[in-house]
Order: structure tokens, then C-alpha cells, then sequence
């Protein structure tokens, strides 16, 4: 990639500033922070409407990379104490908060990510000269690329940069997660003592608990918050310091290592430097293993609310074995009618979700050589999956799962009239008996327990004991009422 070397004139009529590079020469807004690199990004891609300041955690994490580079830099002589401490205190002022509305490239966009480099280098540099009393655009000064870029390339900043809001996005997506297993949780111990039936290929299978059904979406919540976590771990790993395609060129050998330490004090956060830059540089595989992640999250989440949806269906010709809670009116046309609109919306973020895994998937196969150009795509799939799947999840917590109740003399009722209900009798019947009275409730409509006590197959307190909800939790990993503390 090439990155324009920038100059400045500064324009008489005070409208502007005329900024050059080695395209020309374009007039910049004078009150602009950012410069010639950021506007010609503007002009050639207006492609989302969506700009880097959309996604301030990219915009820290960008900051935090540039502060880094410039603290490395000073102590390895390369940089001036002055420069690098008005470099330090505008990166700190971006990770406050501030400047961020002049981060304004569109976040999908050619060049592998050097409009977001220059576009952070150039906010950085226009902060850093005002704060040492110069213009704006006073490049010979202070210039976004030979001092605020020293030691670094877009190749090992951008990524670097996408890794270190990931690793706050998915912290944050992580904690949510393990909220909606909770809010599953309480509710398989409330529904622990509900009888139902269970169901294999929507036909009528054994009897379980309400408790068990609930329990269950809890243990597939919480094991993909564990999965995510270990997803996380991976893109911990950096380049920086690989500058251009992971050999180092023009980083001093020191660099790679005084800067990822400088990123890991600013961040908090528990990053190294690759084994092979190079590697590196051009891999994308932790990206490929996030969004995995994510998808199996997503399609996860996704067959819960599906579940969720159909036991609400009804509420009189469906099975209404559970109820939503109602949170709008459901219809323009007929009175009275309510949607399951918090499941819907979630399984709409899941299809989402799968859909950008697919264009991570082909922006990882579509690299070629030392460095794969469609990291910006990728940072943006990852950055919606992980902000709209937080989103759901939360809505999840706030306007569903709490408030879903159980209609349970409905489930029972299904319980003592399905056919399926004969398994659980099997013990105390024998398995040729069981087919017996199975066929004869199918024939006569007649409830199974009822047929077995008149054909004095089992005694009444034992098919009573054998149907009582305790028969049926041998499997759920939520204490029973006695165990509970």
C-alpha cells in the first residue's frame, strides 16, 4: 500500500487550508482536524454511511495503538520529548472521549485500512500541533507520518487496532452472555417442579420438567460465553512492530516489544507480539475463529427463541405451554392479538450474524500474499455481530426471559393424555404391556394412566410416583429443592 507523503500550505483566504501529498493538492475545512488523506477517503468511499466514529472502541483502541508507537518511540531516542508528549496527550484525550466526531472515513473502504491509519494519524498530528501552539496543518512541524507513524505501517496498527477494540467488544458481549444464562437459570428453578412433555421431531416423546427445558438453554448460553472467551484469547496476539508486510522494516529492533508493553498498560489488557511477524501479518485466522464463534452464538440463541416462540403459540390453538410477556400490540388489524416480537428480533440478529460470517469467510480467502487487503470488511462484519448480538441478548434479559410465566395445568394435562406418557410406565409394566395400553389410548382417547390402574397393571400410588416431577429431573444440573443451599 502506499501511504501520500503530506505537506501544508496554508491558504490566504482563511477559508481553508490547501494540504498537498503526491496526488496534488485539495483544500482541507480550517477547523478540520483531520487532512488531505481523510478527505480524499471521504470522496472515494461513500460506500456504508457508517464512519469510524460509529465504533468508538475501534477509535480508542486506534488512539491507545498511536500512543503506544509515539511512547516506544520516545524511549528508544526516535522521537523528541516534546512531540511525543503532545502525541501521548492527544491519543489520551481521543481515549477520554474527545475529537472523535473527526474521525469521519467511512469504515468500509480500499487500501487494506490506510484511510483509518491516516485518518487517526492526522487527528493525532492537528491535536498534537495545537497543543504545542502551532496551526493546524503545520506538517513541517509536526507531521502524521514521520512522526505520529514512526516505526509503523497501516499493516501492523489497523489490525492491531481491530484486535484491541475486539478484545473490549467481546469482554462485553461475554459478560452479557453469561446474564442471559442467569436469567434462564432462575427461571429452570422456578419451573423445576412443572411437568411437561418432551418432544422429539415435534411429536410426543417422555415426560420432563419445565425446570429441565429452561435449564437447558442455561448450559448452552453459558458454554458459548466459555467458547467466546477462549475465541478471545486468540486475538490477543499483535503484529505491531511488523510494520509493512512483518519484517520490521524501518522499526528499530527493540520496537515491537516497548510497544506492545506501552499497549498493554494503556489497555489493561494481556497482549504479546507473534512468534512470526510475517505470518502474522498476512493471517487472519483469529478473525475467522471469532466470527465462528459468534455464528455458533447466533444460531445457538436463534433455535432457543425458536423454542421459545412455539411453546408461546397460541395462545388457544397452539401448544401455550409458557407465556411471553406482552410488550406491544401485535397487529394493525386484528384486536386484541400479540406477537412474540422479542424472539423475532433476536432470530432477525442471528440471520444477521450468519450472513457476515459468510463475508468474513470470503474476505480471509480472498487475501493474497504478504496481507490480506479486506480487513476492513472483516472489522466491520465482527464489530456488528459483536454490538447487535450484545444488543439481543440484553433485550433478551430485559423484555423476555423474566417475565415469561408457565401455564402448567395445560402441560400437565398433555402429559397425562399423550400417548408418549407410557414410557415413563414402562418400568412398572413391562415394555409388551406398554405397547398394549398405548395403542388402546390411541384407539380410545382414554389417558395412558388411566387405562393402566383399570387394567390393573400398576398399582394407583405407583403410577402416580412414577409421574411425579422428581421421576423426571435425574438429568437437570440445577439442584433440586432439597439440595439447595
Amino acid at each position: 500500500m502506499n501511504e501520500a507523503v503530506a505537506g501544508v500550505v496554508v491558504d490566504d483566504l482563511g477559508c481553508g487550508r490547501l494540504e498537498s501529498d503526491a496526488l496534488g493538492s485539495l483544500e482541507v475545512p480550517a477547523g478540520a482536524y483531520y487532512g488531505i488523506h481523510t478527505v480524499r477517503a471521504g470522496q472515494n468511499f461513500a460506500i456504508t454511511g457508517v464512519a469510524l466514529s460509529d465504533w468508538p472502541e475501534f477509535v480508542i483502541a486506534l488512539a491507545s495503538v498511536k500512543q503506544a508507537a509515539a511512547s516506544a518511540n520516545r524511549e528508544l531516542g526516535l522521537l523528541d520529548d516534546r512531540r511525543a508528549s503532545a502525541i501521548v496527550q492527544a491519543c489520551e484525550e481521543i481515549r477520554r472521549g474527545a475529537l472523535h466526531s473527526s474521525f469521519v472515513v467511512d469504515v468500509v473502504q480500499g487500501g487494506a485500512g490506510t484511510s483509518s491509519n491516516m485518518n487517526a494519524n492526522e487527528v493525532i498530528a492537528n491535536r498534537a500541533l495545537e497543543l504545542l501552539g502551532r496551526p493546524k496543518g503545520d506538517y513541517a512541524h509536526l507531521s502524521p507520518l514521520e512522526h505520529v507513524n514512526l516505526s509503523q505501517s497501516t499493516n501492523d496498527c489497523y489490525p492491531t487496532a481491530i484486535k484491541v477494540a475486539l478484545q473490549v467488544q467481546l469482554a462485553g458481549l461475554g459478560m452479557t452472555l453469561l446474564d442471559v444464562a442467569a436469567a434462564f437459570g432462575a427461571k429452570a428453578s422456578q419451573f423445576r417442579d412443572i411437568v411437561k412433555m418432551g418432544r422429539t421431531q415435534l411429536q410426543d416423546a417422555v415426560p420432563m420438567t419445565l425446570g429441565q427445558e429452561f435449564g437447558t438453554y442455561a448450559v448452552m448460553v453459558s458454554e458459548d460465553a466459555q467458547r467466546l472467551a477462549e475465541a478471545r484469547r486468540l486475538v490477543s496476539e499483535i503484529n505491531l512492530g511488523g510494520t509493512a508486510i512483518g519484517t520490521g522494516l524501518n522499526a528499530p529492533r527493540r520496537y515491537p516489544e516497548l510497544a506492545c508493553r506501552t499497549l498493554c498498560e494503556i489497555t489493561g489488557l494481556s497482549l504479546l507480539t507473534a512468534e512470526d511477524l510475517v505470518e502474522a501479518t498476512q493471517d487472519v485466522g483469529a478473525f475467522v475463529q471469532v466470527s465462528g464463534v459468534l455464528k455458533r452464538t447466533a444460531l445457538k440463541l436463534s433455535k432457543i427463541c425458536n423454542d421459545l416462540r412455539l411453546l408461546s403459540s397460541g395462545p388457544r390453538a397452539g401448544l401455550n405451554e409458557i407465556d411471553l410477556p406482552a410488550v406491544q400490540a401485535g397487529s394493525s388489524i386484528m384486536p386484541g392479538k400479540v406477537n412474540p416480537v422479542i424472539p423475532e428480533v433476536v432470530n432477525q440478529v442471528a440471520f444477521e450474524v450468519v450472513g457476515n460470517d459468510v463475508t468474513v469467510s470470503m474476505a480471509a480467502e480472498a487475501g493474497q500474499l504478504q496481507l490480506n487487503a479486506f480487513e476492513p470488511i472483516i472489522a466491520y462484519s465482527l464489530f456488528k455481530s459483536v454490538r447487535h448480538l450484545n444488543a439481543a441478548c440484553s433485550t433478551l434479559v430485559e423484555r423476555c426471559i423474566p417475565g415469561v410465566t408457565a401455564n402448567a395445568e395445560r402441560m400437565y394435562d398433555s402429559v397425562v393424555n399423550s400417548i408418549g406418557v407410557v414410557t415413563a410406565l414402562t418400568p412398572a409394566i413391562g415394555y409388551a404391556a406398554a405397547v398394549r395400553v398405548a395403542q388402546l389410548a390411541l384407539v380410545s382417547g382414554r389417558p395412558v394412566p388411566e387405562i393402566v390402574i383399570e387394567e390393573k397393571l400398576a398399582a394407583p400410588g405407583v403410577v402416580s410416583a412414577l409421574l411425579r416431577p422428581e421421576s423426571f429431573v435425574t438429568a437437570t444440573p440445577f439442584p433440586t429443592s432439597e439440595e439447595s443451599p
